[in-house]
């Protein structure tokens, strides 16, 4: 690659960084530019369970945001060597170690098993700006990415909110966390 195609290509990453938003806010408001905040942040890479497509592992989008699979039985903490920190199961939606096992949420607006059951939209941003469930409770466990998300502007976490809300409700109930071996 030659200096000059190497300088196009930053300059356009970096326009695209900077005008994509602006034109997803144009698109439609605040559920565009949610929508294009989740597709971008990594949020399908835990919260969308993962399954074996053409190409190798994928996100399964007919389950999309859907959390921990319900039917996926975990009972307690695998057994790694400390420090681990690493995923329980193929489909990248539960994970273990010293703090026990975590599961990804139903970020679905299900009416009975996705997490907005219980957070409005205060909740939802207080929650990511304290590291704690639903602004106020437990510790959001690993490996949930809460401070960089955090530190997105009101108007981007609502604007996730509001894309959350809209997306098609999955009944899936993920359990609870499950505390550490003793």
């Amino acid at each position: 690659m030659t200096p000059a195609t190497s300088l196009k290509r930053t300059l356009g990453a970096a326009m695209a960084a900077l005008v994509l938003p602006a034109w997803a806010m144009a698109q439609g408001g605040d559920v565009a530019l949610g929508k294009y905040l989740v597709e971008t942040s990594g949020c399908h890479d835990c919260h969308t369970p993962w399954h074996m497509g053409a190409n190798g592992p994928e996100p399964d989008m007919s389950r999309a945001l859907s959390g921990h699979p319900q039917e996926i039985v975990i009972s307690a903490p695998g057994k790694m060597p400390e420090p681990f920190i690493g995923g329980m199961t193929a489909t990248n939606t539960a994970w273990t170690g010293p703090w026990g096992v975590s599961f990804t949420p139903n970020l679905t607006p299900d009416p009975e098993t996705g997490i907005w059951r219980e957070m409005s939209e205060d909740q939802f941003i207080q929650a990511l700006r304290t590291g704690r469930h639903l602004g106020q409770g437990r510790p959001i466990l690993p490996p949930m990415p809460w401070l960089p998300y955090g530190q997105k502007t009101d108007d981007d976490l609502k604007a996730i909110y509001a894309y959350l809300q809209t997306i098609p409700p999955i009944k899936n109930k993920v359990p609870d966390p499950l505390p550490p071996a003793q």
